[in-house]
Parts: C-alpha cells; sequence; structure tokens
C-alpha cells in the first residue's frame, strides 16, 4: 500500500483553490510552487536512492511550510469573502 503524500493538506479544499487559481494569477503560481516542492520532498524522503543531506530536506520542509502559511491565508481570506456575499 501506497503512504499518502503529508504534505498535500489542501485536498479537501480543492474547489476553493481552483477557484482561487482562476481569479489570482499570484495564488497560482504559489500553489503550484507548493506542489511541486511538496512533490519533490515527499520523493526525497521516500526515495531508496542516494542520501539526500538533512540540511537540505530541512530548507525544503521549511520553505513549504513558508508556502502552506500564505496559502492558508489566501484560503481563510477567499472563505470570509465567500461569508460576507452571503450576509
Amino acid at each position: 500500500m501506497k503512504r499518502q503524500n503529508k504534505y498535500r493538506k489542501f485536498q479537501l479544499q480543492q474547489k476553493n483553490i481552483e477557484a482561487l487559481e482562476r481569479e489570482n494569477s499570484r495564488f497560482k503560481r504559489v500553489y503550484s510552487e507548493y506542489e511541486n516542492m511538496s512533490d519533490e520532498l515527499w520523493n526525497l524522503e521516500n526515495s531508496t536512492g542516494e542520501p539526500v543531506p538533512d540540511d537540505f530536506i530541512n530548507a525544503m520542509v521549511l520553505q513549504t511550510s513558508y508556502l502552506e502559511d500564505e496559502i492558508e491565508d489566501w484560503l481563510l481570506q477567499f472563505n470570509e469573502k465567500k461569508t460576507d456575499i452571503k450576509h
């Protein structure tokens, strides 16, 4: 059984992400970078090839977490905007 990528934490908000990608090119670039980095990080941590230095992996984890924070902020603002429109 294949292990799930722990770096893909936004899967449940895919509709909001798709809407944000359509209306905001900067968000689309940030989210694309997050997807690429999380995939690469997942591959590095689960590869059986040449070991990668911990410092490099830690730097990627840190950058990925910065991107996650930025994405979370966008999603919060998007959800608040949707809530304001409904009221």
